[in-house]
């Protein structure tokens, strides 16, 4: 999964600026894996973390034996549409 309309926007205004955003994307996935429960339960047993630096979160859930990961928002987002989304690709 990469957030490629976030990175693109971000190289636009700045070269480099899109990498710093794909950095930490990873590196907060990652520390989601790790410790999935450290981060509040949001919506419906989505969790979010919020990234640094960047107007965006990563929201996901914690199943029996793995965490997914469902989407990476701006957080400006109506949270009715967030939700919206969300319950979408929960769909099996």
């Amino acid at each position: 999964m990469m957030p490629l309309q976030p990175y693109r926007w971000y190289e636009e205004k700045s070269p480099g600026l899109g990498e710093d955003l794909l950095r930490m994307f990873y590196a907060h996935a990652t520390e989601v894996q790790r410790n999935p429960l450290l981060y509040p339960e949001i919506y419906r047993k989505f969790r979010r973390r919020l990234l640094r630096r960047f107007p965006y979160a990563i929201y996901y859930k914690v199943e029996t034996v793995e965490v997914i990961i469902f989407g990476l928002f701006h957080c400006a987002r109506d949270p009715k549409t967030v939700r919206a989304e969300l319950q979408d690709r929960d769909k099996p």
